[in-house]
């Protein structure tokens, strides 16, 4: 069974990092696309970045792109989302999620994501 738990959300300020960790078992990351998305109240859940397992292709969100960076580390079974140069509107739930499916490119529809973390709340205040 795949299980994705999350860390690393809190309360920043505007123009704060923040880097979060998503930690997988039962499926290894190298075999795996994994992603972000995030969901703050009262909005639709939106894809925010995700990365091949490989690592070779990643893909954002517009309104982050040059602050958010997706990464992961094999050895530790955890996908990362560094996020800089916090916003306001970058405020709400992080969750990860995972695909086994062997896509060459990153995913950014949801549905192609079989499993999910509970998620983690990021605040940033201005």
């Amino acid at each position: 069974q795949v299980q994705l738990v999350e860390s690393g959300g809190g309360l920043v300020q505007a123009g704060d990092s923040l880097k979060l960790s998503c930690t997988a078992s039962g499926r290894t990351l190298s075999s795996s696309v994994m992603g972000w998305f995030r969901q703050a109240p009262g909005k639709e859940r939106e894809f925010v970045a995700a990365i091949t397992p490989t690592g070779g292709r990643t893909s954002y969100l517009d309104s982050v792109k040059g602050r958010f960076a997706i990464s992961g580390d094999n050895a530790k079974n955890t996908a990362y989302l560094k996020m800089n140069s916090m916003k306001p509107e970058d405020t709400a739930t992080y969750s990860c999620a995972l695909t086994p499916n062997a896509y060459l490119t990153p995913r950014s529809d949801p549905r192609d994501y079989n499993y999910w973390g509970q998620g983690t709340q990021v605040t940033v205040s201005s």
